[in-house]
């Protein structure tokens, strides 16, 4: 990979995502066709056959990778999906909700007044974002037509 995809992983990585699963996104979005079999992913990290696996399962799992066969071959290609960013935004509905409720929960048994405030501020901002990411990705999309 180059410096600059490095730095990109890096980013990802800073942001809590997980290197691995970073560099291997990283590097099927800035691989010429989009889309990289496990033994090209492989190569392009220097890694084992048994880390790209890990990587694209969580990537698959947090709906930023696909799979599929090569026609007439045994193997998987892993590529973006059409909208990536979307899917991964949307996916992370659930977890906005879980912490909200999770925050509001535990806000209700504290007796301490201004930690009861800390912790309904942050489940108030997770239901923000909630509310929001719908609309900001409407935008987005409109921006790009």
């Amino acid at each position: 990979m180059t410096p600059e995809a490095n730095r990109l992983v890096e980013a990802f990585a800073d942001a809590g995502f997980p290197r691995m699963p970073a560099a291997a996104l990283v590097a099927v979005l800035t691989s010429a066709s989009s889309a990289l079999t496990a033994a090209e992913l492989a190569a392009a990290l220097d890694v084992s056959p048994a880390a790209v696996s890990g990587a694209v399962r969580y990537l698959q799992t947090v709906g930023m990778m696909t799979r599929h066969r090569v026609a007439g071959d045994r193997r998987y290609v892993y590529e973006l999906p059409e909208h990536a960013w979307y899917a991964a935004s949307v996916n992370n509905q659930a977890l906005y909700e879980r912490l909200a409720s999770v925050a509001e929960t535990a806000a209700a048994s504290l007796d301490v007044p201004a930690a009861r405030e800390r912790v309904l501020d942050m489940a108030g901002f997770f239901r923000f974002v909630q509310r929001r990411i719908p609309d900001l990705l409407d935008e987005w999309n409109a921006g790009r037509s």
